[in-house]
């Protein structure tokens, strides 16, 4: 692999003795990694029925290295949000975040999801997860990976970070701040990277990187944590950063700060930094809204619920034209940019109403009335997955679609057939 020779000189300066050792990784395989999603199976079940080589990572007890030819991304686990495909340094981050059920926690440049996910993870469905992406686009590949892990309590926003910081100062009890960097730590997966680095993109990313910093932290509460990150060996996007802001904001400290490099651990690469908030912010009440929405404009929901589903949602409900979400938090979001207000429970038709794909990769199997079980030797699995029909024999109803015991699907029992509900962009080929 041939090096930018600014990078390997910034390198070796930085290293030293490490040197040698540092540039060999990059001759070395990469690894790849992927981590359990706890929402939906706990890693004792998910070993139980795993199909892929596995080997534990050590410093998140839900990741695990596989071997690429196993194709994780291509399978009906993948699909039922049993699992994200993730970097096995990046796993590293969440882990000391430390977050607890009931936190309220803010991801501020959360696309694609990979850390998000893990964070809705340890909060288990309580609490109140803020995923946010400037770039639109990547907001709804956030959105999208949110959906498939089944998670509910998860607002996912497309705002600046001064934007978000002028609704909710001191809010948060955590807070994330995985960086936009120069991407070193991308190089033997993505080539691109390496023709698009530069000194000067290095001290263009450092500059954003303090900004968003500066931002993050007056979202968090007294007491709460902050946890920067990047995949970049920089001295000037890690150290350089958090050194000028300790130096600027002397009510916070710090706590932790570790990088994970790839001479010495299996994966790509990350720094990290845990700080600690001393003093107050200004506390931002978010206010809450007024129910606009009544129980007879979504009656065709209730009556879904009541006749398909053993548990209810009855918190508050959210109507985007006709697509109906919930959540369990009521906060008014006037004038933020909202790409997913919670959980998409399905949209309003005319006398009726069709639940969504994220419902249906929310529910757990004893939650919904009618179920069909598949399993990976069924041939209807592929058939499902393909978008096609078959035969189940069965009244006219909804049914939850099971793989292995785990929903990955909506289907229509309509005489004796099955027609499919699985959306149509993410069906195979």
């Amino acid at each position: 692999m041939e090096l930018p020779k600014d990078f390997t000189n910034m390198m070796k300066n930085f290293l030293k003795d490490e040197y040698n050792s540092f540039i060999k990784s990059y001759d070395e395989k990469r690894t790849y990694g992927l981590r359990i999603n706890t929402l939906k199976i706990n890693r004792e079940e998910f070993l139980k029925i795993n199909p892929f080589h596995l080997e534990n990572i050590s410093w998140v007890k839900e990741g695990f290295y596989y071997a690429k030819e196993d194709l994780p991304g291509k399978h009906p686990y993948h699909e039922a949000g049993l699992y994200y495909i993730q970097e096995p340094s990046a796993m590293a981050v969440v882990e000391h975040l430390d977050v607890q059920k009931g936190d309220k926690v803010l991801d501020l440049c959360a696309a694609p999801g990979g850390k998000s996910t893990q964070i809705a993870a340890k909060l288990q469905n309580t609490g109140f997860l803020l995923s946010n992406e400037l770039y639109q686009k990547r907001a709804q590949i956030l959105s999208e990976n949110i959906e498939r892990m089944g998670i509910s309590n998860v607002l996912v926003t497309n705002e600046t970070p001064e934007k978000l910081a002028s609704k909710f100062s001191g809010y948060f009890d955590k807070v994330l701040i995985d960086a936009p960097c120069s991407g070193e730590g991308m190089f033997r997966k993505d080539p691109e990277v390496i023709s698009e680095w530069s000194l000067q993109n290095i001290s263009y990313a450092s500059e954003r990187q303090f900004y968003i910093l500066n931002s993050g932290k007056n979202m968090l509460k007294c007491g709460g944590k902050l946890v920067y990150s990047t995949c970049t060996f920089s001295p000037e996007e890690n150290e350089k950063v958090i050194e000028k802001f300790l130096t600027e904001n002397s009510d916070f400290s710090l706590e932790k700060l570790l990088r994970l490099w790839p001479h010495k651990v299996k994966g790509e690469g990350h720094f990290i930094a845990v700080l600690k908030k001393n003093s107050d912010s200004k506390f931002s009440k978010i206010n809450k809204v007024k129910d606009k929405i009544s129980k007879s404009d979504i009656k065709d929901f209730f009556k879904f619920q009541d006749k398909y589903l053993n548990t209810n949602f009855n918190h508050y409900f959210t109507l985007f034209g006709n697509n109906l979400y919930f959540f369990e938090e009521n906060l008014d979001l006037n004038g933020i940019r909202v790409i997913r207000p919670g959980l998409h429970l399905g949209t309003l038709k005319k006398n009726r109403f069709e639940p969504s794909h994220a419902l249906a990769l929310h529910l757990k199997k004893d939650e919904a009335k009618n179920t069909i079980s598949l399993n990976l030797k069924d041939e209807e699995i592929l058939s499902y997955l393909k978008g096609q029909t078959f035969k189940f024999n069965s009244e006219n109803s909804w049914n939850l679609i099971l793989i292995d015991g785990y929903s990955i699907g909506w289907g229509k029992v309509t005489d004796n057939f099955v027609k499919n509900h699985y959306p149509k962009g993410l069906r195979w080929t």
